[in-house]
């Protein structure tokens, strides 16, 4: 019997794959090719909270179901809660720190460049370590949104210049031009907010949005989606982990000690934190601890949606396969993502959102019908397995091999 069952669940599979990837087009076919809006000014950039076209109606958002820890915190929003604006990135001393440490130039392995700490901290200039790595940096991917003035920041100063990305924000080299610029102009017409209201950098990225020109829209999206991937957060699973504070939303070791329950989370945090905090090394990558069994159980979710044949029976799972639109090997095709080797924690992150329907674009209401089934256990399986999985001939190259051992 055995020696049946792989061939029906594929057939269903790629049964599902075809109606999907039809409906998809069928949808997409023409709003992917209108025009990006832009605001008129840039006090139009506001901030995406409630109230605007699509805002969220935090009343509906279940949040005694909310991985916590995917969004930066260790409690559940009060009543009334919401994000404080981020403040515009600047090059002002820091009164508690000592003058001459912030102002002397600081190098790092493998790079012949120097920055001082006021330097990296300067999201209106974005540093870069190591150039030859990529392209050169269009205008707005290392100064920001022009329109925005002194309130504006660089694509890189958070994704950083490579499109690696950090678990507090977004991976985003590799990415399809078109789901790129879809996605910016959701964040610009109110289809794409957080389901957490405390988290600033959404609103922060909604402004952003909303301020770009077309232009400057189109050589981030052709910058970022020129690059490969390689991913660079090592999986590891485990029932204990390193207690941790959480600084920006990010979650940063107190102690390299594992003695804490990991208690059904993903904790992601830097493999060293000087490297990734202070300087900002993009070569630097992520540790995300998983718990035992969870890899297993997502590669189950991820590739048959949880399907199983009794007898002759087959039993329906609970979700659509991940495979059947984003690939056998997870690496996405046309304008759907690629999520191979991504933060576990943005994964879980989006699958949370779009769940509680905070992203509200055609495909993110497909989304939730995949979704809508799943517990926090099942995202937290999805994604561990996801996140471990580097496709074939993705191998990193050896200056980051370091990072993913």
């Amino acid at each position: 019997m055995k020696r049946y069952v792989r061939p029906v669940v594929l057939s269903i599979t790629w049964f599902a794959l075809g109606a999907a990837i039809t409906r998809y087009y069928d949808i997409h076919r023409l709003t992917t090719l209108q025009p990006v809006q832009t605001a008129k000014s840039p006090a139009e950039a506001g901030t995406g909270v409630a109230g605007d076209k699509g805002g969220v109606d935090v009343a509906a958002i279940h949040f005694d179901h909310e991985p916590l820890w995917a969004y930066g915190f260790d409690a559940s929003p009060a009543p009334g809660e919401k994000a404080r604006p981020q403040n515009p990135p600047n090059r002002d001393l820091r009164p508690d720190e000592d003058p001459v440490e912030q102002t002397r130039p600081r190098r790092i392995k493998g790079s012949n460049t120097a920055y001082s700490l006021v330097d990296i901290r300067d999201g209106q200039n974005v540093i870069d370590w190591f150039p030859n790595d990529h392209p050169p940096m269009p205008n707005v991917v290392k100064h920001g949104p022009a329109r925005l003035g002194k309130a504006t920041r660089g694509c890189a100063s958070c994704h950083l210049p490579n499109g690696k990305g950090r678990p507090e924000n977004a991976p985003i080299a590799g990415l399809p031009v078109a789901y790129f610029m879809r996605q910016i102009q959701d964040f610009r017409e109110g289809r794409r907010h957080t389901a957490d209201p405390r988290k600033p950098n959404t609103n922060t990225m909604i402004e952003l949005a909303k301020a770009l020109t077309d232009d400057e829209l189109k050589a981030a999206a052709e910058y970022f989606g020129s690059m490969k991937w390689w991913p660079w957060t090592r999986v590891v699973e485990t029932d204990l982990v390193p207690k941790t504070r959480i600084v920006g939303n990010l979650f940063l070791p107190i102690e390299h000690a594992k003695t804490e329950p990991i208690a059904g989370r993903i904790i992601e945090m830097p493999q060293n934190e000087e490297e990734a905090e202070t300087y900002r090394n993009p070569h630097s990558g992520f540790i995300a601890y998983v718990p035992v069994g969870s890899i297993k159980k997502g590669k189950d979710l991820v590739t048959t949606g949880g399907a199983r044949i009794v007898g002759k029976e087959f039993i329906p799972g609970k979700t659509t396969p991940c495979i059947t639109c984003h690939g056998p090997d997870l690496m996405g095709a046309a304008d759907i993502p690629p999520i191979a080797g991504r933060s576990p924690s943005y994964i879980v992150r989006q699958m949370w959102d779009m769940q509680q329907s905070t992203r509200n674009s055609e495909p993110a209401k497909l989304m939730r019908l995949v979704l809508v089934n799943l517990t926090q256990e099942d995202m937290v399986a999805i994604a561990a397995y996801v996140s471990s999985r580097v496709p074939p001939g993705l191998t990193p190259p050896a200056k980051l091999t370091a990072t993913l051992h």
